[in-house]
């Protein structure tokens, strides 16, 4: 059984027991949190989306990481105008637990 659900202008693919990687949330480690299912597929079923779906996900917060670091650099030709700055993006590791219907 996996699920579709959005978090952080984001949609992820999830099924119990897989660990993701989504932008920061609010809370502590150890925490409960739950998403709203977009679709969700059994193992001999066809998917359901929208309102057929009408499920939820829920896991626990395993703690906070941050990503990559993004580069930006910008300029303007024949002005001499150059900056560079970088990003790192907060996240928070999540583990799924189970999807309700």
């Amino acid at each position: 059984m996996y699920a579709i659900i959005k978090t952080g202008g984001k949609q992820y693919k999830v099924a119990p027991g897989n660990v993701i990687e989504v932008e920061k949330l609010g809370g502590e480690q150890g925490r409960a949190v739950e998403f709203p299912a977009l679709a969700v597929a059994a193992d001999n079923e066809p998917l359901r989306a929208g309102k057929q779906a009408a499920a939820r996900v829920t896991g626990v917060i395993l703690g906070a990481a941050r990503g990559e670091k993004i580069k930006v650099f910008k300029f303007k030709r024949k002005k001499q105008y150059k900056r560079l700055t970088g990003h790192r993006q907060e996240l928070t590791r999540v583990q799924i637990n189970e999807i309700l219907m």
